[in-house]
């Protein structure tokens, strides 16, 4: 991976490199090995480990002062989701230095401005299986002082080029295997089911007012069901067996794939109401990480149900690739068919039982709700709309999955 690394940034003309990276993965291996190649080719970089996991904006901020000062012609970003959704934020504001942070957030927080400034090279190396974060032009944060995700969303934010390398899946935990697994089976799912491009309003007249996400489209429609493939064939073999390279290597591209899918289409329920889940938690602590994954999938079985009228064949194809028997069911069963089958996957990957084990009551339902109604971006990409009440009985419904 190194020696692509260095011809990919001489080939760009890179004179001052910043690395991006967290404290924990600026001691293994991947970074490393990244470092040593710099050092030995005589090339200028500066190396910057203060990456939150689950940024903020003000973990944000703080790494567009470092690339600000820096003046860097390229980036490369070792690490998660956080790392390159992270780096990303920071080529964009150093290559936009007048601009207010809240310019290019997306609305109703931000102002969602287009972005019109060239941006730097970057060059994404995930190390986890997950985020597809080296795919996709969407930068994701917690914004403290509402206490809600949000993000940065436009096509002239994605990374140059991603190196996906399966031998940097070799060092991660199961459980986080798991968790980033969990991501990308909802990234497909949700992409697979969103609402169709041709049905999402506003379609504005000038394709830089787009949104990153356009809805379910024959394109990332190949991507995702490609991805849920995959994750049924190998993402229990990945969490059960470190050792199994072709198991994570699988993954590893599966995320990439999903990347592709959901960072064209979208996202829709299960990322808008995870997002509440995950900045709202107050006792849980994950077995070994952050659990993004786990917040997102936890709903997934009500959520599918939910909405499961609109497009019922797409929910029952989802089913069958996750090894459902679908010769008998009828479309109007579609949503509980593939609730169901998502709820063994779970189970037999011993997923904690709904919200409640995360510490979550019902007395928390309206919070939870208060925080996913400004994720607009994504979830009016659902098939089908909902009103606060439909949340509450969402969230309520994934209290308890088994």
């Amino acid at each position: 991976m190194s020696d692509f690394l260095l011809q990919d940034l001489q080939n760009m003309g890179a004179k001052k490199v910043c690395l991006m990276t967290d404290r924990n993965l600026a001691q293994l291996p991947p970074v490393q090995t990244v470092l040593n190649s710099l050092v030995r080719n005589n090339i200028s970089f500066q190396v910057y480990d203060g990456v939150r996991v689950e940024p903020t904006d003000g973990s944000f901020m703080d790494a567009i002062e470092f690339a600000k000062k820096g003046a860097f012609d390229a980036y490369v970003a070792v690490g998660g989701g956080s790392t390159m959704d992270t780096c990303k934020a920071a080529n964009l504001y150093a290559s936009s230095p007048h601009s207010e942070f809240l310019d290019y957030v997306n609305a109703p927080i931000g102002k969602g401005k287009p972005v019109t400034v060239p941006l730097k090279p970057l060059i994404a190396v995930p190390t986890t299986s997950g985020t597809g974060s080296e795919t996709t032009g969407v930068a994701i944060f917690d914004y403290e002082h509402l206490k809600v995700k949000t993000g940065i969303a436009s096509r002239a934010i994605k990374p140059t080029l991603g190196l996906v390398d399966p031998l940097h899946t070799l060092h991660m935990p199961c459980q986080v295997v798991a968790n980033s697994g969990f991501d990308v089976l909802c990234h497909a799912l949700e992409s697979y089911t969103a609402i169709p491009y041709n049905m999402r309003s506003p379609c504005p007249s000038n394709p830089i007012q787009r949104p990153a996400y356009q809805g379910s489209n024959p394109i990332s429609d190949i991507w995702a069901v490609h991805a849920l493939r995959i994750v049924a064939k190998y993402l229990k073999r990945a969490v059960r067996n470190p050792e199994d390279l072709e198991a994570r290597s699988s993954m590893h591209l599966a995320s990439a794939f999903a990347g592709i899918g959901f960072g064209n289409a979208g996202v829709h329920l299960c990322h808008g109401m995870s997002y509440p889940i995950s900045g709202l938690v107050k006792t849980y602590k994950a077995k070994e990480y952050n659990p993004h994954g786990l917040s997102v999938v936890l709903t997934s079985p009500a959520v599918f149900t939910f909405t499961a009228q609109m497009f019922p064949e797409r929910h029952l194809e989802t089913a069958e690739i996750l090894g459902a028997d679908i010769r008998t069911a009828s479309t109007q069963d579609a949503g509980l068919v593939l609730a169901d089958t998502l709820r063994q996957f779970l189970f037999d990957l011993n997923v904690d039982d709904g919200l409640s084990a995360l510490g979550y009551s019902k007395d928390d339902i309206p919070s939870l709700v208060k925080g996913t109604l400004p994720q607009e971006r994504v979830t009016k990409l659902a098939p089908r709309a909902q009103s606060e009440e439909d949340l509450s009985a969402l969230f309520e419904a994934s209290m308890k999955l088994y």
